[in-house]
Protein backbone atom coordinates (compact mmCIF):
# COMPACT_ATOMS: atom_id res chain seq x y z
CA UNK A 1 0.00 0.00 0.00
CA UNK A 2 1.34 3.16 -1.06
CA UNK A 3 1.86 6.12 1.41
CA UNK A 4 0.04 9.29 2.03
CA UNK A 5 1.70 12.55 1.89
CA UNK A 6 0.95 15.64 3.73
CA UNK A 7 0.77 17.22 0.26
CA UNK A 8 -1.52 14.65 -1.02
CA UNK A 9 -3.74 14.84 1.96
CA UNK A 10 -3.69 19.19 1.24
CA UNK A 11 -4.51 18.46 -2.71
CA UNK A 12 -7.62 16.37 -1.90
CA UNK A 13 -8.99 18.87 0.80
CA UNK A 14 -8.64 21.56 -1.55
CA UNK A 15 -11.03 20.33 -4.15
CA UNK A 16 -13.62 20.60 -0.97
CA UNK A 17 -15.40 24.32 -1.17
CA UNK A 18 -16.84 26.15 2.09
CA UNK A 19 -20.21 27.41 0.46
CA UNK A 20 -20.22 29.93 2.62
CA UNK A 21 -17.32 31.92 1.39
CA UNK A 22 -16.74 30.23 -2.04
CA UNK A 23 -13.26 29.04 -1.11
CA UNK A 24 -11.89 26.08 -0.72
CA UNK A 25 -10.83 24.80 2.83
CA UNK A 26 -6.51 25.27 1.96
CA UNK A 27 -7.02 28.86 0.15
CA UNK A 28 -9.64 29.88 2.58
CA UNK A 29 -6.88 29.45 5.30
CA UNK A 30 -9.18 27.02 7.81
CA UNK A 31 -7.28 23.66 7.38
CA UNK A 32 -4.79 23.70 11.03
CA UNK A 33 -2.92 21.28 12.87
CA UNK A 34 -2.43 18.66 9.75
CA UNK A 35 -0.59 15.64 10.92
CA UNK A 36 -0.05 12.72 8.56
CA UNK A 37 1.84 9.83 9.80
CA UNK A 38 2.15 5.94 8.78
CA UNK A 39 -1.54 6.30 7.19
CA UNK A 40 -2.59 8.18 9.64
CA UNK A 41 -4.12 11.77 9.00
CA UNK A 42 -5.23 14.33 11.41
CA UNK A 43 -6.73 18.16 10.99
CA UNK A 44 -9.15 20.86 12.24
CA UNK A 45 -10.99 23.00 10.37
CA UNK A 46 -10.98 26.59 12.09
CA UNK A 47 -14.44 27.89 12.25
CA UNK A 48 -16.52 30.12 13.87
CA UNK A 49 -17.88 28.45 16.94
CA UNK A 50 -21.91 29.58 16.25
CA UNK A 51 -22.06 28.20 13.28
CA UNK A 52 -20.01 24.68 14.34
CA UNK A 53 -23.83 23.00 13.57
CA UNK A 54 -24.07 24.64 10.38
CA UNK A 55 -19.94 23.35 9.69
CA UNK A 56 -20.66 19.71 10.08
CA UNK A 57 -21.18 18.49 6.34
CA UNK A 58 -18.08 20.55 5.47
CA UNK A 59 -16.33 18.77 8.14
CA UNK A 60 -18.08 15.19 7.04
CA UNK A 61 -16.83 16.24 3.23
CA UNK A 62 -13.08 16.44 4.21
CA UNK A 63 -13.05 13.78 6.23
CA UNK A 64 -14.55 11.28 3.12
CA UNK A 65 -11.96 12.91 0.93
CA UNK A 66 -9.04 12.05 2.77
CA UNK A 67 -10.54 8.68 3.82
CA UNK A 68 -10.78 7.82 -0.14
CA UNK A 69 -6.89 8.26 -0.49
CA UNK A 70 -4.93 5.46 -1.01
CA UNK A 71 -2.70 4.31 1.84
CA UNK A 72 -5.15 6.68 4.41
CA UNK A 73 -5.90 3.81 7.50
CA UNK A 74 -8.11 6.36 9.64
CA UNK A 75 -8.71 10.19 9.76
CA UNK A 76 -9.23 12.40 12.76
CA UNK A 77 -11.42 15.41 11.20
CA UNK A 78 -12.44 17.95 13.84
CA UNK A 79 -14.11 20.91 14.10
CA UNK A 80 -12.29 24.29 16.13
CA UNK A 81 -12.92 27.17 17.37
CA UNK A 82 -11.49 30.29 14.74
CA UNK A 83 -8.65 32.05 16.29
CA UNK A 84 -9.79 35.14 17.71
CA UNK A 85 -12.99 33.31 19.47
CA UNK A 86 -11.24 31.51 22.43
CA UNK A 87 -13.66 32.51 25.36
CA UNK A 88 -16.28 30.84 23.19
CA UNK A 89 -17.97 27.26 23.44
CA UNK A 90 -16.64 24.68 21.27
CA UNK A 91 -18.15 23.42 18.35
CA UNK A 92 -19.34 20.36 17.77
CA UNK A 93 -16.60 17.82 16.03
CA UNK A 94 -16.65 14.26 14.07
CA UNK A 95 -15.25 10.87 14.29
CA UNK A 96 -11.80 9.47 14.14
CA UNK A 97 -12.37 6.64 11.49
CA UNK A 98 -14.60 4.84 9.17
CA UNK A 99 -16.59 6.73 7.22
CA UNK A 100 -20.33 6.03 8.63
CA UNK A 101 -22.05 9.16 9.65
CA UNK A 102 -21.91 10.77 12.61
CA UNK A 103 -23.64 13.08 15.68
CA UNK A 104 -21.92 15.76 16.70
CA UNK A 105 -20.49 15.47 19.75
CA UNK A 106 -20.01 18.47 22.11
CA UNK A 107 -18.25 19.36 25.44
CA UNK A 108 -21.82 19.74 27.06
CA UNK A 109 -22.85 16.04 26.56
CA UNK A 110 -23.30 13.66 29.33
CA UNK A 111 -19.99 11.59 30.81
CA UNK A 112 -18.09 9.18 28.64
CA UNK A 113 -18.46 5.48 29.68
CA UNK A 114 -16.04 3.51 28.54
CA UNK A 115 -17.36 -0.14 27.85
CA UNK A 116 -15.79 -2.98 29.39
CA UNK A 117 -14.07 -0.70 31.61
CA UNK A 118 -14.77 -1.19 35.37
CA UNK A 119 -12.14 1.91 37.13
CA UNK A 120 -10.42 4.33 35.63
CA UNK A 121 -7.68 6.10 38.07
CA UNK A 122 -5.78 9.36 37.06
CA UNK A 123 -2.27 9.83 37.77
CA UNK A 124 -1.55 13.67 37.88
CA UNK A 125 0.67 16.29 38.98
CA UNK A 126 0.68 20.41 39.17
CA UNK A 127 3.78 21.01 37.35
CA UNK A 128 5.97 18.98 35.00
CA UNK A 129 9.55 17.44 36.05
CA UNK A 130 8.42 15.47 38.84
CA UNK A 131 7.93 11.91 36.98
CA UNK A 132 4.43 11.55 36.72
CA UNK A 133 4.84 8.86 33.49
CA UNK A 134 7.63 7.06 35.33
CA UNK A 135 5.07 6.69 38.01
CA UNK A 136 1.90 5.98 36.08
CA UNK A 137 4.02 3.08 34.20
CA UNK A 138 5.26 1.31 36.94
CA UNK A 139 2.04 1.92 38.88
CA UNK A 140 -0.26 0.23 35.98
CA UNK A 141 2.45 -2.53 35.37
CA UNK A 142 2.77 -3.12 39.60
CA UNK A 143 -1.13 -3.62 39.26
CA UNK A 144 -0.67 -6.18 36.71
CA UNK A 145 1.66 -7.78 38.84
CA UNK A 146 -1.61 -7.72 41.61
CA UNK A 147 -3.63 -10.06 39.07
CA UNK A 148 -5.62 -7.05 37.30
CA UNK A 149 -6.34 -6.65 34.04
CA UNK A 150 -4.86 -3.39 33.25
CA UNK A 151 -4.81 -0.06 30.71
CA UNK A 152 -2.93 2.37 30.14
CA UNK A 153 -3.85 5.67 28.42
CA UNK A 154 -1.48 8.86 27.58
CA UNK A 155 -3.37 11.73 27.64
CA UNK A 156 -0.59 14.02 27.45
CA UNK A 157 -1.15 15.20 23.49
CA UNK A 158 1.40 18.10 23.75
CA UNK A 159 4.36 15.48 25.22
CA UNK A 160 3.46 11.75 24.94
CA UNK A 161 6.26 9.66 26.41
CA UNK A 162 4.57 6.69 27.43
CA UNK A 163 5.85 5.19 24.22
CA UNK A 164 9.32 5.63 24.32
CA UNK A 165 8.69 4.32 28.11
CA UNK A 166 7.38 0.82 27.44
CA UNK A 167 9.05 0.61 24.59
CA UNK A 168 6.48 0.08 22.12
CA UNK A 169 7.08 0.94 18.36
CA UNK A 170 5.06 0.90 15.54
CA UNK A 171 1.22 1.63 14.97
CA UNK A 172 -1.82 0.68 16.45
CA UNK A 173 -3.98 -2.03 13.93
CA UNK A 174 -7.56 -2.20 13.52
CA UNK A 175 -9.94 -4.40 12.96
CA UNK A 176 -12.90 -2.57 11.46
CA UNK A 177 -12.03 0.22 10.20
CA UNK A 178 -13.72 2.35 12.94
CA UNK A 179 -12.06 1.26 16.54
CA UNK A 180 -8.01 0.44 17.06
CA UNK A 181 -6.03 -2.26 18.46
CA UNK A 182 -4.45 -0.92 21.81
CA UNK A 183 -0.84 -1.74 21.66
CA UNK A 184 0.25 -4.57 24.06
CA UNK A 185 3.49 -4.96 25.89
CA UNK A 186 4.47 -6.18 29.42
CA UNK A 187 0.67 -7.09 30.13
CA UNK A 188 -0.67 -3.72 30.13
CA UNK A 189 -2.65 -2.54 26.80
CA UNK A 190 -1.46 0.86 25.77
CA UNK A 191 -2.55 3.63 23.72
CA UNK A 192 -1.02 7.26 22.65
CA UNK A 193 -1.01 9.76 20.22
CA UNK A 194 2.56 8.84 19.78
CA UNK A 195 1.60 5.74 18.19
CA UNK A 196 0.11 7.80 15.45
CA UNK A 197 2.65 10.97 15.43
CA UNK A 198 6.81 11.19 14.74
CA UNK A 199 8.24 11.37 18.06
CA UNK A 200 9.91 15.06 16.94
CA UNK A 201 6.88 16.19 16.03
CA UNK A 202 4.93 19.01 17.60
CA UNK A 203 0.94 19.12 18.28
CA UNK A 204 -0.16 22.41 17.49
CA UNK A 205 -3.44 22.30 18.48
CA UNK A 206 -6.20 23.90 20.24
CA UNK A 207 -8.26 23.08 23.06
CA UNK A 208 -11.49 21.59 21.45
CA UNK A 209 -9.15 19.47 19.19
CA UNK A 210 -7.48 17.83 22.15
CA UNK A 211 -10.39 17.25 23.42
CA UNK A 212 -11.26 15.43 20.92
CA UNK A 213 -7.62 13.54 20.42
CA UNK A 214 -8.47 12.52 24.23
CA UNK A 215 -12.21 11.16 23.84
CA UNK A 216 -11.24 9.34 20.70
CA UNK A 217 -8.49 7.51 22.19
CA UNK A 218 -10.61 6.89 24.78
CA UNK A 219 -13.57 6.01 23.10
CA UNK A 220 -12.59 4.48 19.62
CA UNK A 221 -10.15 1.73 20.97
CA UNK A 222 -10.86 -2.03 21.54
CA UNK A 223 -10.05 -1.54 25.27
CA UNK A 224 -11.89 -4.97 26.57
CA UNK A 225 -12.34 -5.69 29.28
CA UNK A 226 -10.22 -3.66 32.34
CA UNK A 227 -10.51 -3.99 35.69
CA UNK A 228 -8.86 -0.34 35.89
CA UNK A 229 -7.64 1.97 33.13
CA UNK A 230 -4.10 4.30 34.79
CA UNK A 231 -4.96 7.84 32.83
CA UNK A 232 -1.00 9.21 32.42
CA UNK A 233 -2.49 12.79 32.87
CA UNK A 234 -0.69 15.84 31.38
CA UNK A 235 1.10 18.50 33.95
CA UNK A 236 -0.91 20.71 35.43
CA UNK A 237 -4.46 21.78 35.53
CA UNK A 238 -5.56 23.42 32.20
CA UNK A 239 -8.26 22.22 29.61
CA UNK A 240 -7.39 19.26 28.89
CA UNK A 241 -7.24 18.20 32.64
CA UNK A 242 -10.69 19.98 33.16
CA UNK A 243 -12.25 17.27 30.43
CA UNK A 244 -10.71 14.73 32.01
CA UNK A 245 -12.03 15.80 35.31
CA UNK A 246 -15.71 16.46 34.40
CA UNK A 247 -16.35 14.20 31.43
CA UNK A 248 -14.69 11.27 32.65
CA UNK A 249 -16.54 8.81 35.28
CA UNK A 250 -13.31 8.88 37.13
CA UNK A 251 -13.01 6.38 40.04
CA UNK A 252 -9.66 8.08 41.96
CA UNK A 253 -6.76 10.21 41.18
CA UNK A 254 -2.97 9.63 42.11
CA UNK A 255 -0.85 13.06 42.46
CA UNK A 256 2.78 12.94 41.63
CA UNK A 257 4.97 15.88 43.52
CA UNK A 258 8.61 15.85 44.52
CA UNK A 259 9.46 16.89 48.35
CA UNK A 260 10.44 20.52 47.32
CA UNK A 261 8.22 23.44 48.15
CA UNK A 262 7.76 24.88 44.77
CA UNK A 263 6.63 21.44 43.41
CA UNK A 264 3.91 21.01 46.18
CA UNK A 265 2.79 24.93 45.88
CA UNK A 266 1.67 23.34 42.33
CA UNK A 267 0.38 19.24 43.64
CA UNK A 268 -2.00 21.46 45.92
CA UNK A 269 -3.16 23.30 42.53
CA UNK A 270 -3.95 19.35 41.55
CA UNK A 271 -5.76 18.16 44.80
CA UNK A 272 -7.77 21.67 44.51
CA UNK A 273 -9.17 20.86 40.93
CA UNK A 274 -10.44 17.35 41.77
CA UNK A 275 -11.83 18.45 45.05
CA UNK A 276 -13.53 20.88 42.82
CA UNK A 277 -14.79 18.63 40.22
CA UNK A 278 -15.62 16.11 43.31
CA UNK A 279 -13.30 13.42 42.23
CA UNK A 280 -11.77 11.43 45.14
CA UNK A 281 -7.41 11.88 45.57
CA UNK A 282 -6.73 8.35 46.45
CA UNK A 283 -3.45 9.93 47.92
CA UNK A 284 -0.17 11.19 47.01
CA UNK A 285 3.09 9.84 45.69
CA UNK A 286 6.55 11.26 46.48
CA UNK A 287 8.90 11.07 43.43
CA UNK A 288 12.68 11.35 44.31
CA UNK A 289 12.31 11.53 47.54
CA UNK A 290 15.92 10.58 48.49
CA UNK A 291 18.96 9.94 46.31
CA UNK A 292 19.97 6.51 46.23
CA UNK A 293 24.09 6.83 45.92
CA UNK A 294 24.96 3.86 43.23
CA UNK A 295 28.47 2.78 45.24
CA UNK A 296 27.28 3.55 49.07
CA UNK A 297 23.96 2.96 48.87
CA UNK A 298 23.60 5.99 51.25
CA UNK A 299 20.78 8.20 50.97
CA UNK A 300 20.69 12.07 50.43
CA UNK A 301 17.38 14.37 50.50
CA UNK A 302 18.55 16.15 47.91
CA UNK A 303 14.82 18.07 47.56
CA UNK A 304 14.06 17.78 50.76
CA UNK A 305 12.84 15.02 53.17
CA UNK A 306 9.19 14.36 53.89
CA UNK A 307 7.10 17.44 52.24
CA UNK A 308 4.94 15.19 50.40
CA UNK A 309 3.84 13.42 53.51
CA UNK A 310 3.24 16.83 55.16
CA UNK A 311 1.17 17.75 52.99
CA UNK A 312 -0.92 14.39 52.45
CA UNK A 313 -1.22 14.62 56.34
CA UNK A 314 -2.18 18.62 56.10
CA UNK A 315 -4.98 17.86 52.99
CA UNK A 316 -6.26 14.32 54.98
CA UNK A 317 -5.48 12.32 52.16
CA UNK A 318 -3.30 9.10 52.24
CA UNK A 319 0.15 9.03 51.64
CA UNK A 320 0.90 6.38 49.27
CA UNK A 321 4.42 6.19 49.58
CA UNK A 322 7.90 7.47 48.45
CA UNK A 323 9.92 6.50 45.48
CA UNK A 324 13.62 7.42 45.49
CA UNK A 325 16.15 8.89 42.94
CA UNK A 326 17.63 5.81 41.87
CA UNK A 327 19.74 5.58 38.60
CA UNK A 328 18.37 1.95 37.94
CA UNK A 329 14.76 3.70 37.67
CA UNK A 330 15.47 6.30 35.15
CA UNK A 331 17.83 4.13 33.09
CA UNK A 332 15.03 1.12 32.92
CA UNK A 333 12.40 4.29 32.12
CA UNK A 334 14.95 5.37 29.16
CA UNK A 335 15.44 2.03 27.87
CA UNK A 336 11.88 0.98 28.01
CA UNK A 337 12.15 -1.83 30.07
CA UNK A 338 10.18 -0.41 32.97
CA UNK A 339 11.59 -1.51 36.06
CA UNK A 340 8.35 -3.16 37.74
CA UNK A 341 8.47 -5.37 34.07
CA UNK A 342 11.67 -6.46 33.93
CA UNK A 343 12.72 -6.73 38.07
CA UNK A 344 9.66 -6.76 39.47
CA UNK A 345 11.31 -8.32 42.59
CA UNK A 346 13.99 -5.92 42.71
CA UNK A 347 14.53 -3.01 45.95
CA UNK A 348 13.65 -0.35 42.78
CA UNK A 349 10.30 -1.72 41.93
CA UNK A 350 9.13 -2.72 45.50
CA UNK A 351 7.68 1.38 46.46
CA UNK A 352 5.91 0.80 42.90
CA UNK A 353 4.45 -2.42 44.26
CA UNK A 354 3.48 -1.42 47.82
CA UNK A 355 2.04 1.62 46.30
CA UNK A 356 -0.13 -0.18 43.74
CA UNK A 357 -1.16 -2.52 46.48
CA UNK A 358 -2.40 0.95 48.16
CA UNK A 359 -4.56 2.37 45.31
CA UNK A 360 -6.03 -1.22 44.75
CA UNK A 361 -7.19 -0.80 47.69
CA UNK A 362 -8.65 2.25 47.23
CA UNK A 363 -10.23 1.26 44.35
CA UNK A 364 -11.79 -1.80 45.43
CA UNK A 365 -13.35 0.66 47.84
CA UNK A 366 -15.01 2.80 45.61
CA UNK A 367 -16.17 0.33 43.53
CA UNK A 368 -17.76 -1.13 46.28
CA UNK A 369 -19.59 2.24 47.27
CA UNK A 370 -21.48 2.37 43.47
CA UNK A 371 -19.89 3.87 40.69
CA UNK A 372 -19.36 7.63 40.18
CA UNK A 373 -21.05 9.80 38.19
CA UNK A 374 -19.12 12.69 35.80
CA UNK A 375 -19.33 15.97 37.93
CA UNK A 376 -20.28 19.60 36.89
CA UNK A 377 -18.19 21.84 37.58
CA UNK A 378 -19.36 24.99 39.52
CA UNK A 379 -17.58 28.41 39.10
CA UNK A 380 -18.09 29.81 42.81
CA UNK A 381 -18.26 33.65 42.48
Amino acid sequence: MSSVTRDDVAAALSRIVDEETGKDVVAGGILQGLVVREGHVGFSLEVDPAKGTAKEPLRQACEAAVKRLPGVLSVTAVLTAHRGDAGAQPPAHGHAHGNRPQQPRTAQQGPLQIPGVKAIVAVASGKGGVGKSTVAVNLALALAKLGRRVGLLDADIYGPSIPRMMGIKGKPETRDGKKLLPMEKHGLKTMSIGFLVAEDTPMIWRGPMVQSALTQMMMDVEWGELDVLIVDMPPGTGDAQLTMAQRVPLTGAVIVSTPQEIALIDARKGYAMFEKTHVPVFGIVENMAYFISPGSGEKSWIFGEGGARRMAEKLGCDFLGEVPLHMTIRETSDKGEPVVATAPDSPEAKPFIDIAARVAAHIDRALGEGSRKAPAIIVEE
